[in-house]
């Protein structure tokens, strides 16, 4: 098949497009090579065909889809974001962007889309109270999070509660600008399938990581930022106090999940399913952070008690529904995956 990945300069973009040329598919590229992402045109993009747009462009979308079986859409804004100043270009970018490419999709008669989603649709994953059952916990105030206390609590008595594995079917909550625009591009994805009888599967990454990663920016993940303050000779400042519990899914896993989900969304219609996309082997960030500092060789992380409004306690995915229907199974170990990262590329 002849695959448009939409944002594939990127850190995973990249690695999909690399993925499904190792499988026989034709890969194009499309990326706005921003200039503040992409000083200079990566090199690792040299040997794939590659249109320079945007992607609310129009008529350069519908162009970049000429000859085009499938579109695997990678291209977006990523982030918690810096300020509220933000959220236009999270909106524009991630939501009028997978608008403009779904209809020049329907204008080309392309039926079948792979959508790079996020776990962070879901805010908090799944908790359960002892007395009350499975909740979803209020945001975290201020007040409570100043003062060091950073589990969340039972929304009807205060209780703590446990955290468990959160599965596709959870109601989503999102809790900053990126996860809206998120969700919004399911829904628009799920809403194009309808319209059009075509396909649409979303990947819902857990914490990504590897080699071509942005180095530190605010927009880069916290794998990222640890890495880029050990190159400095400085600690991983670790916020909270560590034991927030995430998935850290190493991206050549990614692009076989992607890989993957191309193979089933072409032998369907009418339809839109959403996958976790994890490890299936949680840690918390102290643990990442311990784990990397250790094979990097720099100093101990800090934990700093800081913390973020709108970031999350734990979010701890189930892949069954990955492996029971698309046949994904993560094969990169935490351990590998950090040591390789301790030392992997970034990109600048």
């Amino acid at each position: 098949m002849k695959v448009l990945v939409t944002g594939g300069a990127g850190f995973i973009g990249s690695h999909v497009a690399e993925e499904l040329a190792a499988a026989g598919h034709q890969v194009r590229l499309f990326d706005s090579l921003d200039p503040t992402v992409h000083p200079v045109a990566p090199a690792y993009i040299a040997d794939f065909e590659l249109i320079r747009g945007d992607i609310r462009d129009p008529d350069v979308v519908h162009s970049a889809l000429s000859g085009v079986d499938a579109v695997v859409h990678q291209a977006a804004v990523v982030g918690l974001g810096v300020d509220i100043g933000d959220m236009p270009r999270y909106v524009s970018t991630n939501d009028l962007g997978t608008a403009v490419l779904l209809s020049q999709m329907a204008q080309r008669d392309i039926g079948w889309i792979v959508l790079a989603s996020s776990m962070v649709v879901y805010g908090e994953g799944r908790y359960a109270c002892a007395t009350h059952g499975v909740v979803s916990p209020a945001p975290r105030s201020p007040a409570d999070l100043e003062a060091g206390l950073f589990e969340p609590r039972c929304p009807h008595c205060a209780a703590a509660l446990s955290p468990g594995l959160v599965e596709e079917d959870a109601p989503v909550d999102p809790r900053n600008t990126y996860a809206a625009s998120k969700v919004a591009q399911e829904h628009l994805v799920a809403s194009w399938t309808r319209v059009t009888g075509g396909a649409g599967i979303a990947l819902r990454y857990h914490n990504v990581y590897g080699p071509r990663m942005p180095r530190d920016t605010p927009y880069s993940g916290v794998a990222a930022i640890f890495r880029s303050t050990l190159a400095r000779g400085e600690p991983p400042r670790v916020f909270e106090d560590g034991a927030q519990r995430r998935d850290f899914v190493h991206v050549r896993d990614v692009a076989r999940a992607n890989l993957a989900a191309l193979e089933a969304v072409v032998a369907r219609e009418r339809s839109f399913t959403a996958y976790n996309i994890a490890s299936g082997e949680p840690h918390t960030v102290g643990e990442m952070a311990t784990a990397l500092a250790k094979a990097y060789g720099g100093p101990p992380p800090v934990v700093t008690g800081e913390y973020r409004l709108g970031d999350v306690r734990h979010v701890v995915a189930s892949p069954e529904r990955a492996r029971r229907e698309l046949g994904f199974v993560a094969q990169v170990s935490f351990a590998e995956g950090m040591r390789e990262f301790a030392t992997a590329p970034l990109r600048g």
